[in-house]
């Protein structure tokens, strides 16, 4: 007899539809699973008819082939199990079977019969959704992931003869309730307040600037003046992710296998701070599978590099298109898939080898020469895609001792969500949300400047050398600077510190 379910695949983080079809044939005993199948999926047979037996479920005698199709499409991974099983049990006809062309069965097996997660849950609802699915039946576990997709009933079930159950009629399990995204969020748990950050007043301000606009920073300081601590604090002034941002990054999260068990749609905004040893596919996304790398894991979130020259020279050069496009293309020989990377780099790095070249209170022991070729391992087209660039000094005990309560993470959000907003008024049905993403056409449409605020940049520019990129980055900055004013026109204030963020006289790039 032949029979068929539906189950779905993953490809990079979106999902695709995959057809079951199970034959049983009189001939030699045997079970063959093709349509491109991956070695895990080819070792599911075994997992399936221990999945079958344990649940006191017969196995089909006789020659079984159950095809995945497309079967140009290479699958990969372990969640067609469930499929694959109730597709033969449905084959061999003891057990009869209802709504199988309208019910997508995700799961891996145990050999007790149990269904264990699977990775990607969420887009695999997705294509459901899209592709006209009724029910979707996948692990508990994975239920809270798929909570808020509307227009499909998400059942949840622990065993494969659950599942035999509700199909046959003879016990049905219940479809969990559709959770609104606003009954997710909840308050963010900071690690890190800004109220504790003692006296770095210039370093504040352009990390509250940053925020507001999603600019990118570095910061450059002796260690010890701060810089690991404030770029920590930076999700907590973030405005809360929308629910298509949480949905973006759920999705990466989920497939790339980062998603907590048990987890619901991703509420805070992501904050990746790899290890200066990685490598540029752990970075940028690569490997067999051609898996999102950490600038996608940071998407809607921010990448914080500490200790910047220490990474590989080639590793700091892939983040040059990612930055600049908001997307990374990945392709390798089982695969290509484009991952979005729309995420704030903040960078901190000592100023020399020893760490106190331009400190008031240390001196450095650096040669000239040293100070050089640290400083050259940050090339300057890296240098030129980071919007903001400030010094910082070692804050001394007596300023510890003595300084005023400072404002806290709360109260500064509220400003950058104010801003934020002003944008989201300004961009509507533009597809952009914040001032970093501007490009050069729509930044000469927005950005309104004054004369004497052009004249004040144009000086800059001859005077200091600039690129027409940095010319383009200063705008950019000195128009969230605006917002946060509350002016809809750049004047030459706001200019001028956005100048004064760009570090052009700086001790360290001259």
């Amino acid at each position: 007899m032949l029979a068929k379910s539906i189950t779905c695949g993953l490809e990079g983080v979106n999902g695709f539809l995959v057809e079951v079809e199970a034959y049983i044939s009189n001939g030699m005993m045997g079970f063959d699973i093709v349509g491109l199948p991956s070695a895990a999926v080819k070792e599911s047979r075994d997992r399936v008819r221990a999945a079958l037996l344990n649940s006191g479920l017969e196995f089909p005698f006789g020659k079984v082939t159950v095809n995945l199709a497309p079967a140009d499409v290479r699958k990969e991974g372990t969640s067609y199990e469930l499929a694959v099983a109730v597709a033969l049990i449905a084959a061999k006809g003891s057990v009869q079977l209802q709504g199988l062309e309208s019910t997508m069965l995700l799961g891996e097996l145990s050999l007790q019969g149990r269904l264990m997660p699977v990775r990607g849950a969420l887009a695999m609802a997705i294509t459901a959704v899209e592709n006209g699915v009724k029910q979707l039946i996948l692990p508990g576990v994975n239920a809270k992931e798929v909570a808020c997709i509307e227009g499909i009933d998400v059942i949840p079930a622990e065993t494969l003869a659950q599942v035999c159950e509700h199909l046959s009629g003879q016990s049905t399990l219940t479809a969990q309730p559709v959770i609104g995204y606003n009954q997710l969020m909840h308050a963010a748990n900071l690690s890190s307040d800004l109220k504790d950050v003692k006296g770095q007043s210039l370093a504040r301000s352009a990390l509250e600037v940053a925020a507001a606009g999603g600019h990118n920073l570095l910061m450059i300081g002796v260690p010890g003046s701060g810089k690991t601590m404030l770029a920590r604090c930076l999700p907590g002034i973030l405005p809360p992710l929308t629910y298509e941002e949480s949905l973006e990054t759920t999705l990466i999260h989920s497939a790339s296998g980062e998603l907590a068990v048990d987890s619901s749609l991703l509420t805070q905004r992501p904050f990746r701070a790899p290890h200066h040893n990685v490598s540029v596919p752990a970075m940028i996304g690569g490997g067999a599978k051609a898996k999102p790398g950490e600038v996608s894991l940071a998407h809607n979130g921010v990448l914080f590099l500490d200790e910047l020259p220490e990474f590989q020279r080639m590793t700091l050069e892939a983040l040059r298109q990612p930055l600049e496009d908001g997307a990374v293309n990945v392709t390798r020989v089982n695969g290509q898939n484009r991952y979005m990377s729309r995420c704030m780099l903040i960078a901190g790095m000592n100023p020399c080898p020893c760490g106190n070249f331009g400190s008031k209170r240390k001196n450095c022991t650096c040669t000239s020469g040293e100070i050089k070729r640290y400083l050259a391992r940050i090339s300057g087209p890296l240098l030129d895609r980071i919007d903001m660039q400030v010094e910082m000094d070692a804050v001394t005990v007596e300023e510890i001792e003595t300084s005023l309560p400072q404002e806290d993470s709360t109260t500064v959000r509220q400003r950058v969500i104010a801003a934020r907003e002003r944008q989201l008024n300004r961009y509507q049905g533009s597809h952009i949300y914040c001032n970093a993403q501007l490009d050069q056409q729509t930044l000469d449409r927005y950005c309104l400047m004054d004369p004497s605020a052009k004249e004040l940049l144009l000086q800059a520019v001859h005077r200091f050398g600039l690129s027409m990129r940095s010319y383009a980055r200063i705008r950019k900055v000195a128009l969230t600077i605006a917002d946060l004013a509350g002016s809809d026109v750049v004047r030459r204030e706001h200019v001028a510190r956005a100048i004064q963020f760009r570090n052009v006289q700086g001790q360290y790039w001259k």
